[in-house]
């Protein structure tokens, strides 16, 4: 495993990112893997080098916080390892959507005030069942709240001892651009990295994020990096009726973001290159997106052990550029999608 630093930082990570999102609870989607199933997957990670796991308090109700922080101190050792969770969304099990849903449900239950990021790291610390986060970030923008009150509260978060390192996730650039800006006009703790939606299938994100970040050292660690599932090449258009998964089958979130026509020739340019280099389309598609510039970890979600390897194997995968040129010449633009 190759290990570079998180942006500007001397914090240490694994070139692949484990996200946690698939192990936690059925009951909040029907794809997520309980404990007996993910436990063999996270150990697997652990084997092949992996340092950086990625949760949220929303996953699976804070089930999946509370199995992030049992993994980590079954099979490594804390001071090895970077921990990262995020902070937007309710916590509650029966809040199914998340993503593409308003976050407005019990007042001070969601968003990004400082009653909520103070309350809601006291509680990913207890599900955790860890004394610091190494890096804790905003889930999403909060239009209700200022953000010189976010930056305010993430600096004192990182002052308390709570917190390591703070980032974000999918938003616009210009807001990226005035967070960093109102915390270092202030003398406050600055974003280190950006969580945003990146793979061969939405390249939207080249346009003005990634350039900034690069610009500014900031950490890309993009989510998504196989299109939920969708670049594996076993997609099709009736998906929602007749997938051959239960993730193809179950996951909305993924026929709001691809299935569009121009997807399917990136997916078939995909499988053409993987088919004449004897690689698996995954194995490729994490190859592309490693070979970006200022990409630092792609966040990997593995529900079965064979995913993570594959993830790992790509980190030894070259591509020359006209193999480059080839993946990305069918991709058509789309409209901005994943930043609510």
């Amino acid at each position: 495993m190759k290990y570079v630093r998180l942006g500007r930082t001397g914090l240490q990570v694994s070139r692949i990112c484990l996200g946690m999102m698939t192990y936690g609870s059925s009951k909040w989607r029907e794809w997520v893997l309980d404990e007996a199933d993910a436990r063999p997957i996270f150990k697997r990670a652990v084997e092949l080098g992996i340092n950086f796991f990625d949760t949220a308090d929303m996953y699976s109700g804070g089930a999946s916080e509370e199995l992030t922080g049992k993994f980590v101190r079954e099979f490594t050792r804390r001071d090895e390892v970077v921990v990262a969770t995020k902070v937007f969304f309710p916590v509650d099990l029966a809040f199914a959507g998340g993503f593409g849903q308003t976050a407005q449900r019990s007042p001070n239950t969601s968003g990004l005030s400082r009653k909520r990021i103070f309350a809601a790291l006291d509680a990913s610390l207890k599900r955790l069942g860890l004394d610091y986060i190494d890096l804790y970030q905003i889930h999403r923008w909060d239009n209700a709240t200022p953000i010189e009150e976010t930056m305010e509260a993430l600096h004192d978060v990182v002052r308390s001892g709570k917190v390591r390192y703070i980032g974000a996730s999918s938003m616009w650039a210009w807001q990226f651009a005035k967070a960093r800006y109102v915390a270092r006009s202030h003398g406050w703790t600055e974003f280190i990295s950006m969580q945003n939606h990146y793979n061969l299938l939405y390249r939207e994100e080249e346009r003005e994020m990634i350039p900034l970040c690069r610009d500014m050292g900031v950490a890309l660690i993009p989510w998504s990096p196989l299109a939920r599932g969708f670049l594996v090449g076993n997609r099709t258009a009736q998906d929602s009726i007749e997938g051959r998964t239960t993730r193809a089958r179950t996951d909305a979130f993924a026929q709001q973001l691809y299935y569009r026509e121009h997807d399917f020739a990136v997916v078939e340019r995909l499988s053409e290159l993987a088919a004449e280099r004897k690689e698996s389309n995954a194995r490729l598609a994490y190859a592309w997106l490693l070979h970006q510039p200022g990409v630092t970890a792609p966040i990997v979600g593995a529900s079965k052990v064979a995913h993570i390897e594959d993830a790992v194997a790509a980190t030894e995968v070259k591509l020359d550029p006209d193999e480059l040129e080839r993946l990305q010449a069918p991709y058509v633009p789309h409209p901005v999608l994943g930043h609510s």
